[in-house]
């Protein structure tokens, strides 16, 4: 079963089915106690009725019994001898004994309270009345089981109570009476029968039901399927898959959807300007190198040198930074060491002797300026930044190390014409160069900023950029502390 609808659908039945079959089991049972009960409690009414005459010595043949209300009775002596039994009753089984023939022992005659001789002695020499003595029957808890009895040619099942009594004569007997199971079995074969039809009907209610609710909730589902079929066979992703107005989870799935759709979109259509303008940069260093070395082939007295190595070193610099952009992209993370941000930014500086402007280093010996990162990255973010101050400056570059709002705080400033307030997220692009007018030669290719935030961003921490009073630019890296 590869349809979701299908697997809902036997599931919910599956589930409906087990607890259907578990509550009717328990409906079932319960009624045949119930009705079982109500059979034993007759069946000790009728016992009791009849061990009460016994114990009063009513003789056997005289006993009253119920046989007119289908309530079988067998009564039988110590030695397990059948005395008594109720009218028509031609067998019985369920009460230890299956004779119906009364067989009284001698022993077991109950006095009348008369002679045989025949004198009246009801008064007594000194003129009182004797009363006849009395018997009494069991007040214990009844026996009771099941069994079956045939009753004038009718053969049934009975709930049998078991009741003991003892004469006047001190003889003890066993009293068996029974209820009819009819009305049991009648009510708990109807229920069951009633169940046998109706648990295939709901179930089948409940599996349509099922099929149908799963089909309408999985519905959008199937559109959202089909448009990124479409969107995968075409290619466009500027197209987005249809969004329900259920503020359900599939609505949430449709919006996360075209959201990593807008989200794979600008990936791509990043990648493509950058292929794009990677390969505009690379073409001018490759194309003037190439002229210079074949008019160097032609000419070697015309063969400029140092223009070669200098278009040779602009090139190795732009390999470098697209390489270590497509590591960003990539997802590389960065390293674990900890490294002390002020020392790493007076390291920077002292190598920088051929720099136009001197950068003047401001690092508190307080210290306290530990991070965690990727030293060689770091290093160059702190360069990037540097040439950058440098490229625009008129005559100052400034660079601090403050420790601020749980980080260290890295401040490059120069006093050069500054960013404009719209322009200083743009600049973080790649290859963006607001001075279209310069020669890429001043200018760069427009990669150093991008890879100084991309670096900040994987080390937890941010690039911004503002603009100084006195005119010029401040970019601030903060980066948050070891530990």
């Amino acid at each position: 079963m590869r349809s979701v609808r299908a697997r809902a659908a036997l599931g919910a039945t599956v589930v409906v089915a087990l607890a259907l079959v578990g509550a009717g089991l328990a409906v079932l049972l319960v009624l045949r106690a119930n009705l079982t009960d109500q059979a034993g409690l007759q069946a000790e009414v009728v016992a009791r009725e009849v061990a009460g005459q016994l114990a009063l010595d009513v003789p056997y043949d005289r006993l009253e019994m119920r046989a007119e209300e289908d309530h079988p009775v067998q009564v039988t002596d110590e030695d397990g001898r059948v005395v008594a039994v109720s009218k028509d009753l031609q067998a019985i089984s369920g009460t230890g004994t299956g004779q119906v023939a009364p067989a009284p022992s001698p022993a077991a005659g109950i006095s009348t309270g008369s002679d045989d001789d025949g004198d009246d002695d009801d008064e007594s020499d000194d003129g009182r009345h004797s009363a006849p003595g009395r018997g009494e029957a069991d007040s214990a808890e009844p026996d009771f089981g099941n069994g079956t009895a045939t009753v004038d040619g009718e053969t049934a099942d009975y709930r049998f109570a078991t009741v003991r009594a003892t004469t006047s004569a001190g003889v003890t007997v066993t009293v068996h009476a029974g209820a009819p199971l009819a009305a049991e079995q009648e009510a708990v074969g109807s229920v069951r029968g009633a169940m046998l039809i109706g648990l295939p009907v709901l179930l089948l209610v409940v599996a349509g039901v099922t099929w149908l609710v799963t089909r309408r909730a999985l519905r959008p589902v199937e559109g959202i399927r089909r448009e990124m079929a479409v969107i995968t066979a075409s290619e466009d992703l500027s197209r987005r898959v249809p969004e329900p107005g259920s503020g359900d989870e599939i609505a949430r799935l449709a919006r996360t959807t075209n959201e990593t759709l807008t989200a794979l979109e600008a990936s791509v259509d990043r990648q493509r300007r950058f292929v794009a303008d990677a390969s505009h940069e690379l073409r001018s260093p490759i194309a003037s190198l190439r002229t210079q070395l074949e008019v160097g082939a032609a000419h070697p007295e015309l063969l400029d040198v140092p223009g070669a190595v200098a278009d040779t070193v602009r090139l190795q610099a732009l390999a470098a930074d697209l390489l270590l952009l497509a590591r960003l992209d990539a997802g590389e993370r960065p390293g674990r060491t900890t490294l002390d941000l002020g020392a790493l930014v007076h390291e920077e500086v002292s190598q920088r002797t051929g720099d136009r402007i001197a950068a003047a280093v401001s690092v508190p010996e307080s210290g306290g300026f530990e991070v965690t990162g990727s030293r060689g990255q770091l290093a160059r973010v702190i360069g990037n930044l540097l040439d950058n101050a440098e490229r625009h400056a008129e005559r100052a570059v400034s660079i601090s190390v403050r420790v601020e709002r749980g980080g260290v705080v890295v401040a490059v400033t120069d006093d050069g014409a500054g960013v404009p307030p719209d322009e200083r997220e743009r600049i973080f692009e790649r290859f963006v160069r607001l001075d279209d007018a310069r020669t890429r030669d001043e200018g760069g290719a427009g990669l150093g900023l991008a890879i100084a935030r991309d670096v900040a961003s994987r080390h937890g921490g941010q690039l911004t950029v503002e603009g100084v009073r006195e005119g010029g630019a401040r970019f601030e890296l903060w980066l948050p502390s070891a530990g």
